[in-house]
């Protein structure tokens, strides 16, 4: 394949979405995790997708998220807490079909923190998540995890249209002060990108 060929391959777009967000929490080594529920808010990513072969590819995201908890459990019930983040997926794609296909996409990713929002505290105490947008709190700045979707692409020329459902799980832990053991994120995602192929 020459560089030509490889760059005809390559498409650019924009997505957007709305995540729905949850979290499970360990207060201290070998207590039982608890979960605690999320919220929804809307994302959006710039895509390069490159196309290998006519059944596999890889793509890159720089995505806006924004993930944490708005929980409703007993312990921490009224506290809502929100992460900014710049996460980038690196996906390996593969496809079935023509113009219309099945595709899988799977991989890892990375972000950096760019902001953190106490939205609500109500409750405090031992068994709670502690704050982390006060001045004094310092969360770690990055998240790291695995990315897996599912969707349905359509070819239309130069232009694509995606829909997608994605699962993300973050193996960071934002706390940095060891006041819990330990503090992970899930995000189920639901979105629509717009992609257009840079060269015939």
């Amino acid at each position: 394949m020459t560089v030509g060929n490889l760059f005809a391959q390559t498409s650019i777009g924009l997505k957007a979405g709305f995540t729905q967000s949850s979290a499970n929490y360990r207060t201290s080594l070998g207590t039982y995790p608890r979960d605690v529920t999320g919220f929804n808010a809307p994302s959006y990513s710039l895509v390069i997708e490159q196309f290998f072969e006519k059944h596999a590819g890889a793509q890159v995201e720089f995505q806006f998220l924004t993930t944490g908890y708005a929980a409703s459990d007993s312990i921490n019930m009224g506290n809502e807490t929100r992460f900014t983040y710049l996460k980038v997926p690196v996906l390996s794609n593969f496809y079935l079909g023509n113009s219309g296909r099945f595709h899988i996409k799977i991989g890892p990713h990375l972000g950096y923190l760019l902001k953190t929002d106490d939205v609500e505290r109500v409750i405090e105490g031992d068994l709670v998540i502690p704050t982390y947008g006060q001045e004094s709190d310092t969360p770690r700045k990055i998240m790291y995890g695995l990315t897996a979707g599912v969707g349905l692409s359509k070819l239309f020329g130069k232009h694509t249209i995606q829909g997608e459902v994605r699962y993300s799980y973050e193996f960071g832990n934002p706390e940095a002060q060891e006041r819990i053991f330990d503090l992970n994120f899930t995000q189920l995602e639901f979105s629509l990108a717009y992609l257009f192929r840079v060269a015939d």
